[in-house]
């Protein structure tokens, strides 16, 4: 098996899927933002009810872009993975949701367990 490599050196894989209205998000808030950054970063922490909750934020390299980093590709696109969250979103899809109090973006997660009432936060 053959690896690839993105430009930044980060191990390419496709086990989360970025759908396209999720795709189109992502490219108009990085071709929005001033500063130059490589793409946007998927993470996890904990917070709320159900004890995790993902995050993303845009993805810099000398801040927060580990040469440990998966990233998925989707054209001119890079989403960086935390290397602690891969486990969490294998076979994981990404969505932008847009509702009439809300928008924002999602993950369609098989590996969770469960998640609060609200949908702030989950458990895998």
């Amino acid at each position: 098996m053959a690896f690839k490599f993105s430009e930044t050196g980060n191990a390419i894989v496709d086990y989360l899927t970025i759908t396209d209205d999720a795709f189109k998000e992502i490219q108009g808030l990085l071709a929005a933002r001033k500063e130059p950054c490589e793409g946007i970063r998927v993470g996890v922490r904990t917070r709320g009810c159900s004890g995790l909750s993902y995050t993303i934020e845009y993805a810099i390299k000398e801040k927060n872009i580990s040469k440990f980093d998966d990233v998925v590709m989707r054209e001119d696109v890079q989403v960086f993975i935390d290397p602690k969250v891969s486990m969490f979103l294998i076979g994981s899809e990404m969505i932008y949701k847009t509702d009439e109090l809300n928008s924002g973006f999602d993950f369609v997660n098989p590996n969770e367990k469960g998640r609060c009432g609200c949908g702030e936060s989950f458990k895998a």
